[in-house]
């Protein structure tokens, strides 16, 4: 796998390239399946893919008119309120009226999306459909700027066929990653390319005020790197160091960043920008992007593991994030690791978070390293430091990483025996350690785990870096555009 540097901030045109491989993730394959809520997919021979899933919807700007856009987007706990208003945007999307209408189109879409180039008489040749309906939809596919002719393809006896294209560059994607410690956003086209990436220190757990003002400060800048501004924007993604409760996506957990009690996560963006937002946890966007993009790919059971100033996990299970009955589901960070050790700020005691989090990190070289002569002696580290010292062999540097993959060891055993996944991620703190910290970690999860489970489990390190929960917040929105046509501005009449 591989991943170009992000791109200067002055040329926004040069991609950052997720690892190779393109299609949407895979799961078992099958004919047109539409199942409740009108999740479903369609697999042709040799194809199959993970369909956009239900994702909390913060914000759904109005139609034409005044008239709100339709209220069916829900999680897998429940409906979803929407924010009313109306801004005066043009009608969103290139959904036929009827609902098999706009099923057959979203199919159509998915397929020219993972082929990336197919003709016409290829797709009726799938799906079955004629000749005629795949034109129509193919029409309004064009109109929208989604899918291009660009040429014949192979002839199979007859007229060489008009090939179609996938316009990955049709429109932009932001991604917005709120961790409790920093404020990055990632600028992404339709295939998930990162096109702008930047990421600021911000106090975000405990000033709110300025995380959103640099929050929106981040997203007007990658915004206007975007060629034909807002009409060519399919929406906002944000990830959020809290679980969602799906009743109210745009709050935080009070539990977690008390002073956010009140404050909604995207009022000011939905007042500057208009554009659909999209909310998760961000460890549970960590695991997106790793299944759509990452060490996870078409893998249906895995678990990525972010490590900062909270540490959290997000769960794929049967190809699709778990959540769980009212979002908190993948807080690690409060696994009890020890009950007699720390308090931690949730109140209990000896929470995984009050081991590996970025402060005990801290506290615990400032600690090994007093009165040493070493790399952290008598110094105040960051993370980066830890991490730049261990790869230079110092010793304090090394215990520090080798007691936080003991701690983290604990806790991935304990996920391997209840959940079995095939990969678990770790991302964030530490992880750019590659085999330092994961051989520590695959010794203490052998010596805790069954057999069988441990066999079946890839440990590794994230390749995605620092963009990792930024991309997958835009993947959470590609994904649902895919799902959802509206999601795009409907062509000019």
């Amino acid at each position: 796998m591989r991943r170009t540097t992000p791109a200067p901030e002055d040329d926004p045109a040069a991609p950052t390239t997720w690892p190779a491989g393109r299609g949407m993730p895979r799961v078992d394959g099958g004919p047109l399946d539409v199942g409740a809520g009108g999740a479903g997919r369609f697999t042709g021979p040799g194809r199959s893919s993970l369909l956009p899933e239900r994702a909390a919807l913060a914000f759904r700007p109005a139609r034409a008119g005044g008239e709100p856009a339709p209220r069916s987007r829900v999680s897998d706990s429940g409906t979803v309120p929407q924010a009313p208003g109306s801004d005066g945007r043009p009608a969103r999307g290139p959904a036929p009226a009827d609902l098999a209408s706009r099923r057959t189109a979203v199919d159509l879409l998915q397929m020219i999306w993972r082929d990336e180039r197919i003709s016409r008489a290829e797709i009726s040749r799938r799906t079955g459909l004629s000749r005629s309906t795949v034109s129509t939809v193919v029409a309004d596919l064009i109109g929208a700027g989604l899918v291009a002719e660009v040429g014949a393809g192979p002839s199979r006896g007859g007229r060489r066929p008009i090939e179609l294209q996938f316009q990955y560059d049709a429109y932009g994607v932001l991604g917005v990653d709120l961790g409790a410690s920093h404020v990055a956003v990632a600028l992404t086209n339709l295939r998930g390319e990162v096109r702008h990436f930047v990421e600021r220190r911000c106090p975000v757990r405990t000033d709110p005020a300025a995380a959103l003002a640099l929050m929106v400060e981040l997203c007007a800048e990658a915004h206007g790197k975007w060629p034909g501004g807002a009409g060519r924007m399919v929406g906002i993604g944000i990830g959020v160091p809290s679980p969602v409760d799906p009743r109210q996506p745009d709050r935080l957990s009070e539990a977690v960043v008390p002073a956010w009690r009140g404050v909604s996560v995207t009022d000011e963006l939905r007042l500057r920008f208009r554009l659909p937002i999209l909310i998760d946890n961000d460890a549970n966007l960590g695991a997106l992007a790793e299944r759509w993009w990452g060490a996870s790919r078409d893998v249906d059971d895995s678990v990525f593991i972010k490590v900062a100033t909270g540490v959290g996990a997000g769960h794929i299970i049967g190809g699709r994030i778990y959540r769980g009955a009212t979002g908190t589901a993948g807080e690690i960070g409060h696994l009890a690791i020890d009950p007699r050790g720390p308090r931690c700020v949730c109140g209990l005691r000896g929470c995984l978070v009050t081991y590996v989090g970025t402060e005990a990190l801290l506290a615990r070289a400032a600690e090994l390293g007093r009165g040493g002569e070493g790399a952290l002696g008598g110094r105040d580290a960051t993370i980066t430091v830890i991490e730049d010292a261990a790869l230079a062999g110092d010793p304090v540097a090394l215990e520090v990483v080798r007691e936080a993959a003991d701690y983290l060891g604990i806790a991935v055993a304990g996920l391997l025996n209840l959940t079995n996944p095939a990969v678990v991620t770790i991302g964030g703190s530490l992880a750019r350690l590659g085999e330092l910290l994961l051989e520590p970690l695959r010794a203490t999860v052998r010596a805790r785990t069954l057999v069988t489970s441990v066999a079946a489990a890839a440990i590794v390190a994230s390749e995605l870096g620092p963009a990792d929960v930024a991309a997958g917040a835009a993947t959470l929105v590609l994904q649902a555009a895919l799902d959802d046509l509206s999601y795009f501005p409907a062509p000019a009449r």
